[in-house]
């Protein structure tokens, strides 16, 4: 649907350069990297807010490298919305339209049914400087919808957000993905790219390092760069089960079994837990966790913050200790040890 071909821009000393990746209809694809890797650059090359210095872009098998904006198909929703403050959100919204030639009537409809789609109908008479950060995000996506994109690009769209503003606006870009917005979306935040994007694309230095889905980026990383930038050994896909009217819940996947606390609604989705919290012992701990597992060493290597080991209890999960407790415990593979984590070390990403 959307394929970018040896992508090149340079600006100043810096420069994105030989980017290439497809994003079929319908998908989500997330853009995940640091600040200053080139992810807004590369969006505002595809829209073409900036001319490419070098490659192809093609939009259901059309050349649209040297197109004009307004003749792309292609909506951008920036991080800090720049909705215009003299115009109402209808105008703000009919804005694209009108500058395009739409006709009045047929602006005024596409507006109401898009305020309808976002639920700000009762927002069109306000002001932008009378918005929270969740409304105006609405206003700036409906800008963007209502031109009718074929794909739709978000830069960092949830960061100026509050938590439950951010929330809200998730799952309002999963059901517009659902209803087959083909959607590109930038971000830092791990956490939200597994909790909707169908595949990730991680940028590293003006490049993109690795493209795969969730499960294939955490779980095989293709570099030791994208295995740091992720910093989750243990990612594991399955379904969040609420046991009884608080926090706490059971998170399965195959034959593994978490307890957890969240406060997620039941369904699918993902558990990830950091390395350095499970922890090794050769008895059986009398700690406070939840979740012990008995298991066997199946790899003990170095990292860069001590020394990883991987135990097989049923699938694999990795845990972070120092070169002393490798030593002291007398760990190597084929040793029978524990695994324990804390319920609270544990948490669940809905999908």
């Amino acid at each position: 649907m959307l394929r970018v071909e040896g992508l090149s821009k340079r600006l100043g000393n810096f420069s994105i350069s030989g980017i290439s990746f497809d994003v079929a209809a319908g998908e989500y694809f997330i853009l995940l990297g640091a600040s200053g890797v080139g992810k807004t650059i590369l969006l505002e090359s595809i829209t073409g807010i900036l001319p490419v210095d070098e490659g192809r872009i093609l939009l259901d098998g059309r050349d649209i490298t040297n197109e004009k904006i307004q003749k792309r198909r292609i909506g951008l929703v920036f991080q800090n919305q720049a909705l215009f403050p003299h115009m109402s959100v209808r105008g703000n919204i009919e804005y694209g339209l009108r500058s395009g030639g739409v006709a009045r009537g047929t602006a005024a409809e596409r507006v109401g049914a898009v305020a309808r789609e976002l639920e700000i109908m009762g927002l069109l008479g306000r002001k932008p400087d009378t918005l929270s950060g969740g409304e105006a995000q609405r206003v700036a996506l409906a800008r963007a919808l209502v031109t009718e994109p074929a794909c739709l690009l978000l830069d960092e769209p949830l960061t100026s957000l509050d938590v439950a503003a951010r929330s809200g606006m998730r799952a309002l870009l999963r059901r517009l993905n659902r209803n087959g917005m083909t959607m590109i979306h930038v971000t830092h935040e791990y956490e939200e790219a597994v909790s909707l994007g169908t595949r990730i694309g991680v940028m590293e230095g003006g490049t993109i390092a690795q493209v795969g889905s969730p499960g294939e980026i955490f779980h095989r990383p293709a570099s030791e760069f994208v295995a740091s930038f992720v910093g989750i050994r243990n990612f594991f896909a399955g379904r969040l089960v609420r046991k009884d009217g608080s926090n706490g819940a059971i998170f399965e996947s195959g034959g593994l079994r978490l307890f957890l606390v969240s406060d997620e609604r039941e369904g699918e989705g993902y558990a990830v837990m950091r390395s350095e919290d499970v922890v090794i012992s050769t008895e059986r701990p009398h700690s406070s966790a939840r979740n012990v597992f008995e298991g066997t060493v199946v790899d003990i290597f170095p990292a860069r913050l001590g020394v990883e080991v991987i135990v097989d209890i049923g699938v694999e999960i990795a845990a972070l200790v120092t070169s002393g407790s490798v030593a002291n415990l007398g760990l190597e593979c084929g040793s029978r040890v524990y695994a324990s984590v804390k319920a609270s070390a544990i948490r669940f990403i809905g999908g």
